[in-house]
């Protein structure tokens, strides 16, 4: 069984986020890995230089896994301890594994490593194949999903976060707002945008999954998708990793990265696959 990957700083952040994936290893069946990665060079440790980082790493898991296993009996509950670069170790974990997904927290230091602000999360977004889920400690948001924001623009590539996001609305018996972005006034591509909603709604339809469409002129996609959440009051919003790259995008950054850095809501993240490029979509 594919293991739920969750990186464990022992911060509040990090805590939040392993709240969130115990939630999501119930609903989805799947069983959830706790990775502490210990940098050499960077750790510092809670009870003062003269702890062992390591034991009391190994300590504190221990104490989480005897708490999460009484909240969450049908989940089975393991953890690792690993030595190097937080993301690269992260990575790892979730490919020797198969990782159905990553939860890691975005926010948060703790007393044994500044782990998650900013850079950490980014990278393993960039560099990890399976699914990514980030949380940010901004505010309380609800671990049962129950509004999925779902953006779609005219890349080829952002109907290929479907598949996942299905399984999980399914789980949560959540609904998904398809959400439309138009960020030009040509009427091929916003065809094109609307081609691939009308897609992705019958994808959805077809397994069950109750959608609503929505749509919004989007000069910066992140923010649109953003004030679109807060309307829905949103759970969690599902992104592919490269979008549309308007001017606005390009100044600020990849959506992913805005995303990541500016969403109060759990951000889902897919990574795309290599397209086959046609001249038929």
């Amino acid at each position: 069984m594919k293991d739920i990957v969750v990186g464990i700083d022992f911060s509040d952040c990090s805590l939040n986020a392993l709240e969130h994936a115990a939630v999501l290893a119930q609903k989805t069946g799947h069983d959830l890995l706790m990775v502490f990665v210990n940098n050499p060079n960077r750790s510092t440790n809670l009870l003062g230089e003269s702890v062992d980082v390591i034991s009391e790493a190994k300590e504190r898991l221990s104490e989480l896994q005897e708490v999460y296993m009484e909240k969450y009996p049908d989940v089975a509950f393991s953890f690792n301890i690993r030595e190097g670069k937080v993301f690269d170790r992260i990575c790892a974990q979730a490919e020797e594994v198969e990782a159905y997904m990553i939860v890691v927290g975005t926010h948060g230091a703790s007393g044994f490593e500044e782990l998650w602000i900013g850079s950490n999360a980014q990278k393993i977004v960039s560099m990890t194949p399976c699914p990514i889920l980030t949380i940010r400690h901004a505010r309380e948001v609800t671990n049962e999903l129950k509004s999925i924001v779902f953006p779609i623009d005219s890349t080829l590539e952002t109907r290929q976060k479907a598949p996942f996001t299905a399984d999980l609305a399914n789980a949560f018996e959540a609904k998904v707002y398809v959400l439309k972005l138009y960020s030009t006034s040509v009427e091929a591509v916003r065809a094109t945008v609307d081609a691939y909603a009308r897609q992705v709604v019958q994808y959805f339809d077809e397994f069950g999954v109750d959608t609503i469409i929505e749509e919004r002129e989007a000069d910066n996609i992140t923010k649109s998708t953003l004030e679109f959440a807060r309307e829905i009051d949103a759970n969690l919003i599902a992104i592919m990793t490269e979008q549309e790259k308007t001017a606005m995008n390009w100044f600020l950054g990849t959506f992913a990265n805005q995303m990541i850095n500016h969403s109060e809501f759990p951000v889902l993240s897919i990574r795309p696959k290599e397209y086959i490029r046609t001249l038929s979509r």
